[in-house]
C-alpha cells in the first residue's frame, strides 16, 4: 500500500467521525404531516449523512493523489505513520492553530454582531430549527469540512493552476486558498434565495464575508503548517464561538 493511502485511511475515519457527528444534530424542518408519517427523524438524519459522505470520498481520494504533488503536507500524521519525517512539527501546529482559531472565532463573532440587524427573521427561526450540537462543531467543522475544502478542493486547483503555469509559486498557493474560500462562502447563497425573497446587499455581504475569514486563515495554515493545523485552528474557532453564544 503506497504510504499516502494510508494517511487517506486516516483522514477518512477522522472525516466520518465527522460525518456520523452529524446523528447528534436536532432537526425540525417543519415537514408536513404526511411526510413525517412516512420519514422517521433517524431515517432523515441518515439520508442527509450521503451526501457529505460520498463529498468526502471523493475529496481524500483527489487529495491523497496529489497533496505531494503541490507541496502540501499531512506532518504529524504522516510521522505517526512513520512515512516522513517533517520540519514541521506538530507543538508548531498546535501554536499557529490555536492562535489563527482564536482570531477566527473573534472576527466570525464580530461579524454577527456588526451585521446583526442585516438577519432576517427567516435566517434566526432555521438556526433554531437545525440546531449543531457542540460534538458536531468539532467533529464535522473540525475534521470533513477541512478534508472536504483544504485537502480535496483546495489541493485540486493548486495543482490544476500548478499544470496551466507549470509554476509552483506563492500566487498558485493564493489562487487555490481564495477559490476554495469563496466556493464555500458563495455555496451559502442558494440558501440565502431560499429563504429571503430579496435578500439585502448587506446580508449577502455577510454571508460571503461572513464565511470567508475562516477559509483565508485555515488555507494558508494547509499551506504553510499542514492539514492538521487547520483541523485545530477550525475547531479553536468554533470554541471561541461557543463561548460567545454562551454569553
Amino acid at each position: 500500500m503506497k504510504a499516502n493511502y494510508k494517511i487517506g485511511i486516516i483522514l477518512f475515519i477522522l472525516g466520518v467521525i465527522g460525518v456520523l457527528s452529524l446523528l447528534t444534530v436536532s432537526i425540525n424542518l417543519g415537514l408536513p404531516k404526511e411526510v413525517k408519517d412516512t420519514i422517521s427523524p433517524t431515517t432523515l438524519k441518515l439520508l442527509i449523512l450521503v451526501n457529505p459522505a460520498i463529498l468526502l470520498l471523493v475529496a481524500i481520494l483527489v487529495g491523497t493523489r496529489l497533496y505531494q504533488k503541490v507541496g502540501f503536507s499531512v506532518p504529524t500524521i504522516a510521522n505517526l505513520l512513520h512515512i516522513e519525517k517533517s520540519e514541521i512539527t506538530f507543538i508548531e501546529q498546535v501554536k499557529y492553530g490555536v492562535g489563527l482559531g482564536i482570531i477566527t472565532g473573534v472576527l466570525t463573532t464580530l461579524m454577527g454582531v456588526i451585521f446583526k440587524s442585516s438577519i432576517p427573521k427567516e435566517f434566526i427561526e432555521m438556526s433554531e430549527k437545525i440546531k449543531l450540537t457542540t460534538f458536531a462543531r468539532f467533529t464535522y467543522g473540525g475534521f470533513t469540512e477541512e478534508i472536504l475544502m483544504r485537502f480535496g478542493f483546495m489541493t485540486l486547483v493548486v495543482w490544476i493552476v500548478f499544470k496551466i503555469t507549470k509554476k509552483l509559486e506563492n500566487q498558485v498557493y493564493w489562487i487555490g486558498i481564495i477559490l476554495a474560500t469563496l466556493l464555500f462562502a458563495i455555496g451559502h447563497l442558494p440558501a440565502v434565495y431560499t429563504l429571503v425573497e430579496n435578500p439585502t446587499f448587506a446580508l449577502i455581504v455577510y454571508i460571503i464575508i461572513g464565511n470567508s475569514i475562516a477559509g483565508i486563515f485555515f488555507g494558508w495554515l494547509y499551506w504553510k503548517k499542514g492539514l492538521e493545523a487547520a483541523f485545530i485552528a477550525h475547531i479553536f474557532a468554533h470554541i471561541v464561538m461557543v463561548i460567545a453564544e454562551s454569553l
